[in-house]
């Protein structure tokens, strides 16, 4: 080799490590999203005509002093289920290191609800294809929450339990509108399928047996479809041996009915065949200790703490979460006294800041680094969940900054 090649050729190979990132760089940062920032048939039937959740983002107060509330939207109070305004929203998550939404999705019983943000909105959107997408089932109990009174039983609208017949129709149109489409989200080929409460589907469908053959059948039909298979994903919060002090975890979701206490999470796991695990919220995980408010620093070191435990617990490759924050207070009756009542009367996470959130996002990175690559998987609280105080979209008082934070630690690929 020449001496002006011996020059030139380790500058290219500095160029080509720059300009081509290895393996260990690529993580899927997926954030959870809530829809019900649109028009539903259901919502108006019992709430009134073009009612979404943006009224109570609206109409929140602050409930004691320092409480930051009402949080304003730097958007406005949008319609997701407008193509044009639902691209805005994945560019700002492409542009920002975000790799996937995973759509909270709803079918009961009596047929489906909420879906018009991803079929009308999403899968319509110019540029969807910057972004991936997957579901995960969110199979709790419907409850009027819009807002909740405070000592008052919640109306039931939707039972989260499904006959066998509910979920082979559910999931047919899955494996047809969904999983067919370019930019499903796939492990190994295999779409990304998650289930918010596995004790509730198995209550459903009659039992662990039940449930294995019926998972078994979900994956049968997505072969005969072209697919590989399918990679189903339990949220931790169903099936968890845990509590928060001496309560039981509570369904925050729904009805504040206990958990179902699973002796041997693993080995429901290795039963049904579920593929991996993950978590919805820290507030799953780690309690609030103090009402009406708890520091977000101590939630969050609390809840990265037992990421290792989670892993071990399951025997199952476990994705992390991070949380942005947490207050649903705006979920309560404005009227009322904030008192300490359950679901959504409860405790407010504050202190929170981009550069916090940052903290935990970097704690993140250093577990998933430890992970095989194929495993390297983020879940955030989420894109918009605006009523429980947990949202990436820019407010009027962080405007862009929690976006950027995500930005600084998971570059877009």
């Amino acid at each position: 080799m020449t001496p002006l090649l011996r020059f030139i050729f380790p500058v290219f190979l500095l160029n080509l490590i720059v300009i081509f990132p290895t393996a260990a760089a690529n993580y899927e940062v997926a954030a959870y999203y809530w829809p019900n920032w649109h028009v539903d048939a259901r919502n108006e039937k019992k709430l009134g005509k073009d009612w979404t959740e943006w009224e109570l983002v609206k109409a929140a107060k602050p409930r004691f002093p320092g409480h930051e509330q009402p949080r304003v939207p730097l958007w406005g109070y949008e319609d997701e289920a407008d193509p044009k305004i639902m691209a805005k929203k994945i560019d700002a998550a492409a542009d920002n290191g975000l790799t996937a939404f995973i759509f909270d999705w709803y079918y009961y019983n009596e047929g489906i609800a909420l879906d018009r943000c991803l079929r009308e909105g999403f899968l319509k959107a110019p540029n969807r294809n910057r972004l991936k997408f997957s579901i995960m089932w969110a199979n709790h109990d419907y409850v009027d929450l819009f807002p909740a009174k405070l000592g008052k039983q919640k109306e039931l609208w939707n039972a989260g339990g499904v006959t066998r017949e509910t979920f082979v129709k559910a999931t047919d149109l899955m494996i047809r509108d969904y999983f067919s489409q370019p930019n499903y989200w796939k492990i190994n080929g295999k779409p990304y399928f998650s289930i918010y409460e596995l004790h509730t589907l198995m209550a459903g469908l009659g039992g662990a047996e039940q449930t294995r053959l019926a998972f078994e059948d979900f994956r049968k039909r997505c072969k005969a479809a072209g697919l590989p298979g399918l990679h189903i994903n339990a949220v931790a919060w169903g099936v968890q041996l845990s509590s928060i002090g001496n309560e039981p975890i509570r369904d925050i979701s729904s009805m504040n009915k206990p958990a179902v206490i699973v002796k041997d999470a693993a080995g429901l796991i290795a039963t049904l065949g579920v593929d991996s695990v993950t978590s919805y919220v820290w507030i799953h995980h780690v309690g609030i200790p103090s009402f009406p408010s708890s520091p977000y620093e101590k939630w969050g070191d609390e809840a990265v703490a037992q990421w290792p435990g989670l892993q071990k617990q399951f025997n199952a490759p476990y994705y992390p979460n991070v949380s942005v924050g947490w207050d649903a207070s705006p979920r309560t009756d404005q009227t009322q006294e904030f008192a300490n009542g359950g679901y959504p009367h409860m405790s407010v996470i504050t202190g929170g800041t981009p550069m916090l959130f940052k903290k935990y996002l970097e704690n993140a990175k250093a577990y998933l680094d430890t992970q095989p690559p194929e495993n390297r998987i983020l879940t955030i609280n989420s894109w918009n969940e605006w009523t429980e105080g947990s949202y990436l979209e820019p407010d009027t008082k962080n405007k862009m900054d929690y976006l950027k934070a995500l930005k600084a630690v998971f570059p877009p690929k």
